[in-house]
């Protein structure tokens, strides 16, 4: 995935086997002045998870979700997180089955680094209250 270059100051987490990175977590501001409806001072995105192998990834999702999210809310007032998936590449399994629910759709324009054609994601979004999540979801 190549390291994160947001222009948002964000928060970078591990998970360790010994001295061995086995996943990584990154969660930043958000880049956009708004996402499915939510602004910078309602919800941060969780923008990069990667494992050393599949199933570490979701474990590490579950512990962002259980302590690293509530500690960032706390900190900065946030009530959401939200995260993108690539429509043609993830099934979306990964946080369907961790509880959040799908609550937009959006496609990226043309990376200005590579000249590569923008793709379509699904935005996922989770939050600590069952309802509000709940009536945020999309079909």
């Amino acid at each position: 995935m190549g390291p994160v270059r947001l222009p948002n100051h964000g928060w970078s987490h591990g998970l360790f086997h010994g001295d061995v990175p086995v996943a990584v977590v990154a969660t930043d501001r958000l880049i956009r002045e708004r996402v499915a409806g939510f602004d910078r001072t309602e919800a941060i995105e969780l923008s990069r998870l990667a494992a050393a192998r599949p199933d570490l990834s979701r474990v590490a999702l579950r512990l962002w979700r259980a302590f690293v999210f509530p500690a960032i809310c706390a900190e900065g007032g946030y009530g959401w997180a939200v995260s993108y998936q690539d429509a043609l590449v993830h099934t979306g399994n990964l946080y369907r089955f961790d509880g959040w629910m799908m609550i937009g759709r959006s496609r990226s324009g043309v990376d200005k680094r590579t000249a590569r054609q923008g793709r379509s994601k699904v935005i996922w979004g989770w939050c600590d209250d069952a309802g509000l999540r709940n009536r945020r979801a999309q079909p």
